[in-house]
């Protein structure tokens, strides 16, 4: 029989966890407030924290906060970039909107003024996905990207994209700051879920615990060798004929992220991006050094370092995978179809074949059993499941072994697996003892956002801030109106 699925029935807060989520997802001093008048002029300079805006008018400003404004047609702009992204604005009206939008300047003008670091080259790798991604929504024509968005050239557009991109980063790493430190003691967690009407308590889903055995085709020793005897070729027509890295990445390099680009990556010391082994290869190599071939999960590389400015490195890398050949693939469904029938005929328990025949080296230890990445424990719950897994085990009965599954990992390679349920948890009301981790989570979360609430309550009232009189009529869940 499918399992079925059911949806978390109680929430905290419902507004506040939304402002809270869309503001970090949409990546002086006065008392008084004052309105801006319809016949304002146009912008010349920031606003001082402390003295007041002489601003102008250009298509309207709905608002000043701090260092920032908020333009009429920024909120219509706001509906285009989520609904880009794919998210949705149903629902949402403008007023809610807006204040969201004032809630992000407060942030980021606050985050500036607390010398919160945010870097134009990181600002910039965000301009560029996120102009890829809205790319895609127009078939790749730029010149209906520029349309959508009424932009006369690319840069005027890239250049707006920026600006908002790093009034969000701000944002973000504002708000992170504020609840960085927040923690919470076993006390708070048990006063939080005993303040909980018990016709409210949470309701959390089915949970199931996951076990897997893989095989995977291997490599031969003469294909590896001929894959690193491939990249020496490469780099000694690089260093001894000066030949050109960059176009060697792009004629033979099967990263199909980087190739295009000459294999150019910026790497960050403070901010992992790559697998480790990449990042330990890069961050030893000198400016112009090129390395040895070494491997990872994705295959053979060799990496260039290009430059070094501060904790960046631009970087450049050819990748070569090896080839797996149809015997190889062969071999390894068969040796897991013989374990299953083993494992089906009791000879062994599935938690011992893991141990003794499994490669993937992450679970085979634990016995096969899966860890959730996002609770970091082995429970996995059906409304949070990853969609193909929860596939390939919804018909499955407890201790049940599926039949050999075939499927293609991050690097385009084929593995076979065996899955089985090892343990199930139905749908059932919060209690404290079982469930204390997720009640934990749900108590630390909310007194993060009660550490936002008083921090923006604060803020308000040591800012600058100006809303136009057309604005004035919506209900703000924060004191923007200082009233």
């Amino acid at each position: 029989m499918p399992l079925k699925t059911n949806n978390l029935k109680y929430t905290i807060n419902t507004k506040h966890v939304l402002t809270l989520c869309l503001a970090f997802l949409i990546v002086g001093f006065t008392t008084a407030q004052e309105v801006i008048e319809d016949e304002v002029k146009a912008v010349t300079k920031k606003v001082d924290s402390v003295v007041a805006l002489n601003a102008k008018k250009v298509d309207g400003v709905a608002a000043v906060v701090g260092d920032f404004i908020v333009l009429e047609s920024d909120i219509q702009k706001e509906k285009d970039q989520i609904k880009a992204s794919g998210g949705s604005v149903d629902g949402i009206e403008d007023c809610e909107l807006f204040g969201l939008m004032l809630e992000r300047k407060l942030y980021a003008h606050h985050a500036i003024q607390d010398s919160v670091p945010v870097s134009d080259a990181e600002v910039r790798k965000n301009v560029d996905y996120q102009i890829q991604q809205f790319l895609q929504q127009t078939n790749g024509s730029m010149e209906r990207l520029l349309e959508f968005y009424n932009k006369d050239d690319e840069k005027s557009f890239r250049d707006e994209m920026f600006e908002i991109n790093k009034s969000n980063l701000l944002a973000q790493r504002m708000q992170a700051k504020i609840v960085e430190e927040i923690e919470i003691t076993p006390e708070e967690v048990r006063a939080f879920f005993n303040k909980i009407p018990e016709d409210q308590r949470p309701t959390f889903g089915t949970e199931l615990k996951v076990a897997q055995i893989v095989a995977e085709p291997q490599v031969s020793e003469e294909e590896k060798q001929k894959i690193i005897d491939r990249l020496k070729q490469f780099k000694a027509d690089i260093i001894e004929r000066g030949a050109s890295f960059r176009s060697k990445a792009v004629l033979y390099s099967q990263d199909p992220g980087s190739a295009s680009k000459g294999g150019k990556y910026t790497l960050n010391k403070k901010q992992p991006r790559m697998v480790k082994e990449f990042r330990q290869v890069a961050f030893a190599l000198q400016e112009g050094e090129v390395s040895e071939p070494f491997k990872t999960d994705f295959g053979y590389h060799i990496i260039t370092l290009e430059k070094i400015r501060g904790y960046e490195y631009d970087v450049a890398h050819i990748l070569l995978t090896p080839k797996v050949s149809s015997e190889a693939v062969k071999e390894a469904k068969e040796r897991l179809e013989k374990v299953r029938e083993r494992i089906v005929a009791g000879d062994i328990s599935f938690a011992d074949a893991a141990r003794e025949v499994s490669d993937e080296k992450e679970t085979r230890g634990d016995g096969g059993q899966l860890i959730n990445p996002t609770t970091q424990d082995y429970n996995f719950e059906l409304t949070r499941m990853d969609p193909e897994l929860y596939a390939q085990i919804q018909n499955l009965k407890d201790n049940e072994v599926s039949l050999v599954l075939r499927e293609e990992d991050r690097t385009g390679g084929q593995k076979f697996k065996l899955l089985t349920v090892t343990d199930r948890i139905d749908e059932h009301e919060a209690d404290y003892a079982r469930d204390y981790l997720k009640i934990k989570d749900l108590a630390l979360e909310e007194k993060k956002i009660r550490a936002i609430e008083k921090w923006q309550e604060e803020k308000i009232l040591d800012t600058y801030i100006k809303i136009s009189k057309e604005h004035r009529a919506c209900e703000f869940s924060g004191n923007w109106l200082k009233i």
